[in-house]
């Protein structure tokens, strides 16, 4: 496929994802923080074509920064509700698109960190915020924001499977005990400084630990 053809899917895939999403909040009374963690996942499992689809890492980065300009004017004048949680000290929605470009950038000759590093953050914060409101009772606060332990335990383990499975697809030659262990740990860290991070800084933070953590561990 040709980086132009690309460029094309990947906006056809993110918009329908909103799309999506929007109609969930409109039509089925879906709850803003559902269809936010609903387009959040779509996005980020959109690694997975970056690295299958472009053939260059100056066309790949190209979506990641068109939606940090589109979702900082969603941000401000609220154009995909679906996607805002109306708080303007929360840019999450900014960040991690960032996060994606950098890591995109920087990681591209390394495929398998690439989409790792960013499993924890798509999967286990994503489910960590859903499962955390709907079931957590053992609540904690750190810089003014609240969590769950229950909520922190499910960004560990989606983050851990979510990791795992990324190292095992993509890292060539990497054993199962080796992609478990190094998701453990990447996905322990990413949950750690998840659970310290405030005002959607996690965006950032949790890619940074995560990737850092990749790296570090190698072996893969």
């Amino acid at each position: 496929m040709s980086d132009s053809l690309a460029l094309l899917v990947s906006y056809v895939y993110v918009f329908s994802a909103i799309g999506a999403a929007e109609g969930l909040r409109r039509w089925r009374g879906y709850p803003t923080e559902f269809t936010r963690k609903f387009i959040h996942i779509a996005v980020g499992m959109w690694a997975y074509g970056t690295v299958l689809l472009f053939r260059s890492r100056a066309f790949a980065v190209i979506p990641p920064l068109t939606f940090v300009v589109l979702n900082a004017i969603s941000y401000w004048r609220g154009t995909f509700k679906a996607m805002e949680t109306g708080e303007k000290e929360n840019l999450g929605t900014i960040y991690f698109p960032l996060a994606f470009a950098a890591l995109v950038w920087l990681l591209w000759d390394e495929p398998h960190l690439l989409v790792a590093s960013l499993m924890p953050m798509t999967w286990g914060d994503a489910l960590a915020a859903v499962v955390g409101r709907r079931v957590g009772r053992h609540r904690y606060t750190v810089f003014g924001s609240t969590r769950s332990l229950e909520g922190s335990a499910v960004m560990f383990l989606a983050g851990w499977a979510a990791t795992a499975a990324a190292l095992l697809l993509l890292a060539p030659g990497a054993s199962p005990i080796a992609a478990l262990l190094t998701a453990a740990i990447t996905a322990g860290g990413a949950a750690l400084v998840e659970a310290v991070s405030p005002w959607g800084l996690d965006n950032l933070t949790v890619p940074a630990v995560s990737v850092a953590l990749l790296i570090v561990w190698g072996g893969l």
